[in-house]
C-alpha cells in the first residue's frame, strides 16, 4: 500500500497491532523476570552442591570426623536443583526432543508443531501440578533421620517446578504463536485429550494392548512431532494409568521423585560444570595442543589428535555435548587449513562421541549404576578398554582415507616444541588420573570426585594456565542447571513410565522372549544391540537406559553375562544410535557446535559407523576388554 488512509477500520487494525505489540512486550518482560527469579537460586544450588560435598570429603578423609547429615541435606537441595533446572531448561527451548522428522518439513508446519509440542507439555504440566502438591503434603508425615525436619522441604521442589514450568508455557504459547494457532493447537491437544477419555470404556478390557497403544504409537506420535522427550514420556504414562488402570496420579509423581532422587545423579550437574570449567580454563587447548605437536606431521595426524582428544576430554567432562565443544573450536581451523573437508570433520566428530561413550566419568555410565544398581566403581574401570577398541576401529579408517594426504607444507614439530607443550598440558592429562585415583583410594565417591576435579580445575586456571574469567562463572552455573535438569526430568518420567510397564507385567514377558532366543549368551547380545541402536537414536541415550535397563539387565544376568559387560555393550550400541544420523541427534549438536551444515557429513560418517559397529561386535564377543581388570 502507497497510499495513507485514516479510514476508522485502517485505525482498529492499527489499534489491535499496537496492542498485540504491547501484549507481547508484556510476555516478554514477564517471561525474562522469571528467568532471573529461577536462574539465581539455581546457580547457588550449584554452588551449594558443590560446597557440602567437599565439605564431606574433608571432614570424612582429613579430619576422620564423617558429616552425618551432608549426604541428606545434598540430597534436599539435589531435587530442588533439578525441578529449577527444568524450568530454566523449559524456558530456553533446551528440553531434549527429536527433531529430525520436523526439521525436513516447511517452516509454517514446523512453527505449528512448535506450538503443538509446547500446548502438550503445558497439558502434562496442568494433569500433574495437583498431584505433585498432594505428593509433597503426604510427605509433612515423613521425617528426615539425620536432620530431622519434614521431608515436605524436599517434595515442595516438584509442586513448585511444575508450576513454574507450567507459567513457562503459558507465557511460551502467548510468545511463539499467533492467536490463531494457539487456539487450533490447544484445541488439537485439548480435542485428543478428550477423545481418550471417552474411549476410557472401551480401553480398559484390552489389557496390555493399551502398552502398545500408549508407550509406542502415542509416545511414538509426540517424539517424531517434537514434543519434549520427558514431557512425552510423562503424558503418556500419566494418560495410561489415568485412563487403563485404577492407579492414582500422584503414584507417577511419586515414581519421578523416586527416579531423581538417586544421590548417585548427583554427579551428573557436577560433571557438567567441571566439563565447562575445563574449556573455560583452557586445560582442553593445552591437551589438544601437546597431541598436535606430537602427531601434526603425520598423515591424518589431526584426525588421530581428534580420537585422542576426545577419549582424554571425556575422562574429564563426562558430557559429551561438553567434550565436542571443547576439542572442536581447537582442532577444527588448523585441520580446515590442511584440506580437510567439513564433512568429515563433522562426521569423526560425531563418530568419537559415540566412541567415548564409555569413558569414566560417563553420565550414561553414571546413570546405569543408579537405575540396575550396578557398581559405579566397576563400571568406570570397564569402560576404558572398550574405548581403546572402538578408537583403533576409527583410527583405521582415518589411516585408509588420509594414507596419501599430502603434507609437504605442514612443518614438523621440533623435540623442544613437542617437550613444551607437553610440560604445558601435564597439568589438564593429569585431571583424569586424579579423578580416578581419588575414587580407587577411597578418597571420594563417584558422587563426590567431581568436587575434587572441580577445586582441581579452578588452582589450574587460576595458578598454572592463568586462564580464568569470573564473568563466565554465573552463566555456567546456569548453564548447569538447564542441563542437569533437561536431563534428570527425563530420568523422572522415564522412571514412571519404566514402573507402569513394570506393574503391567510386560518385564516379565520380555524376559520370557530375551530368554528363550535360541543360540543363548552371542544371539542375546546381537538383539541387544540391534535394540540399542534403535532406542539410541529415537530416544537419546539416558531416556533408553532408564527405560529398559531395569528390565533388561536381570535378564543378561540370568543369560549368563555379567553386568559390566552387558553394560559396556549396551552403551557403545546406543551410541551409535545417538550419533548416527538421520534420527540420532548427538550428530545434530555435533553439526551445531561445529557450524557444519548436517547434509556434508552424511556420507563420510557412514565409514566411521561402519568402524564402530565392528567395534562394538569385538567388545561384545570379547568379554574380558570389559571386565579384565575387574
Amino acid at each position: 500500500m502507497t497510499s495513507v488512509s485514516h479510514t476508522p477500520h485502517v485505525d482498529a487494525g492499527m489499534a489491535t497491532g499496537a496492542s498485540q505489540a504491547g501484549s507481547r512486550r508484556w510476555v516478554v518482560a514477564a517471561n525474562s523476570m522469571l528467568g532471573h527469579i529461577v536462574a539465581v537460586p539455581a546457580a547457588l544450588l550449584v554452588l551449594a552442591e558443590i560446597a557440602v560435598l567437599s565439605a564431606g570429603i574433608v571432614s570424612r578423609y582429613v579430619f576422620r570426623s564423617p558429616i552425618v547429615w551432608s549426604d541428606e541435606l545434598a540430597g534436599i537441595l539435589f531435587l530442588w536443583l533439578a525441578m529449577l533446572g527444568s524450568v530454566i531448561a523449559f524456558q530456553r527451548g533446551e528440553h531434549m526432543r527429536m527433531t529430525a522428522i520436523v526439521g525436513v518439513l516447511s517452516a509454517e508446519v514446523r512453527a505449528f508443531l512448535d506450538v503443538v509440542a509446547a500446548a502438550a507439555s503445558l497439558a502434562f504440566l496442568v494433569l500433574v501440578v495437583w498431584p505433585a502438591y498432594e505428593f509433597a503434603a503426604d510427605e509433612a508425615f515423613v521425617t528426615t533421620p539425620a536432620l530431622e525436619i519434614v521431608n515436605s522441604w524436599r517434595a515442595a521442589a516438584l509442586p513448585v517446578g511444575i508450576g513454574l514450568m507450567l507459567i513457562a508455557a503459558v507465557l511460551r504459547l502467548i510468545r511463539i504463536a499467533s492467536l490463531r494457532s494457539l487456539l487450533a493447537s490447544v484445541a488439537m491437544v485439548a480435542g485428543i485429550l478428550a477423545t481418550f477419555v471417552l474411549l476410557a470404556p472401551v480401553l480398559k478390557p484390552l489389557g496390555n494392548l493399551n502398552l502398545l497403544i500408549f508407550f509406542v504409537f502415542v509416545v511414538g506420535a509426540m517424539v517424531f512431532a517434537a514434543v519434549p522427550i520427558a514431557f512425552a514420556f510423562g503424558l503418556a504414562t500419566v494418560g495410561y494409568l489415568a485412563l487403563t488402570t485404577s492407579t492414582p496420579d500422584v503414584v507417577v509423581i511419586g515414581r519421578m521423585d523416586e527416579g531423581m532422587s538417586h544421590l548417585i545423579l548427583l554427579a551428573v550437574p557436577l560433571f557438567v560444570f567441571l566439563g565447562l570449567l575445563i574449556e573455560m580454563t583452557g586445560m582442553a587447548r593445552a591437551m589438544v595442543g601437546f597431541l598436535a605437536s606430537l602427531l601434526g606431521h603425520v598423515r591424518g595426524g589431526l584426525h588421530y589428535v581428534l580420537v585422542g582428544a576426545m577419549y582424554l576430554v571425556s575422562g574429564i567432562s563426562g558430557s559429551k555435548a561438553a567434550d565436542m565443544a571443547a576439542v572442536a573450536p581447537v582442532l577444527f581451523p588448523e585441520m580446515r587449513q590442511r584440506g580437510a573437508k567439513p564433512g568429515d570433520l563433522v562426521a569423526l566428530l560425531a563418530a568419537t562421541g559415540a566412541q567415548t561413550e564409555t569413558i569414566p566419568p560417563s553420565l550414561v555410565l553414571i546413570t546405569i549404576g543408579s537405575v540396575t544398581g550396578v557398581s559405579i566403581s566397576a563400571l568406570f574401570t570397564g569402560g576404558l578398554l572398550p574405548g581403546v577398541v572402538l578408537a583403533v576401529m576409527l583410527a583405521a579408517v582415518v589411516w585408509w582415507r588420509y594414507r596419501r594426504e599430502d603434507l609437504s607444507h605442514v612443518k614438523r614439530a621440533t623435540g623442544r616444541q613437542i617437550g613444551g607443550a607437553f610440560v604445558i598440558a601435564i597439568p589438564a592429562i593429569a585431571l583424569p588420573f586424579v579423578i580416578r585415583t581419588a575414587v580407587v583410594e577411597g578418597v571420594a565417591t563417584a558422587t563426590e570426585v567431581s568436587t575434587i576435579g572441580i577445586l582441581y580445575s579452578v588452582c589450574a586456571g587460576l595458578f598454572i594456565y592463568r586462564q580464568f574469567d569470573w564473568r563466565r562463572i554465573y552463566p555456567m552455573l546456569v548453564e548447569t542447571a538447564s542441563l542437569s535438569g533437561a536431563i534428570l526430568l527425563i530420568i523422572g518420567a522415564a522412571t514412571g513410565m519404566a514402573w507402569a510397564l513394570t506393574q503391567s507385567g510386560f518385564s516379565a514377558s520380555l524376559a520370557k522372549f530375551m530368554t528363550s532366543l535360541p543360540g543363548g549368551v552371542p544371539v542375546f547380545l546381537a538383539v541387544t544391540i540391534v535394540t540399542f541402536v534403535i532406542l539410541g537414536s529415537v530416544l537419546e541415550g539416558i531416556p533408553a537406559i532408564v527405560l529398559f535397563g531395569p528390565l533388561l539387565f536381570p535378564i543378561a544376568r540370568q543369560v549368563g553375562v555379567n553386568d559390566v559387560h552387558y553394560a559396556m555393550v549396551v552403551v557403545l550400541a546406543m551410541g551409535i544410535g545417538l550419533f548416527a544420523p538421520p534420527f540420532g541427534v548427538g550428530y545434530y549438536a555435533a553439526c551445531a557446535i561445529s557450524r557444519i551444515n548436517p547434509d556434508e557429513g552424511m556420507k563420510p560418517i557412514v565409514g566411521y559407523m561402519i568402524a564402530l559397529l565392528i567395534g562394538t561386535l569385538i567388545v561384545a564377543a570379547v568379554p574380558w576388554l570389559s571386565i579384565g581388570f575387574l
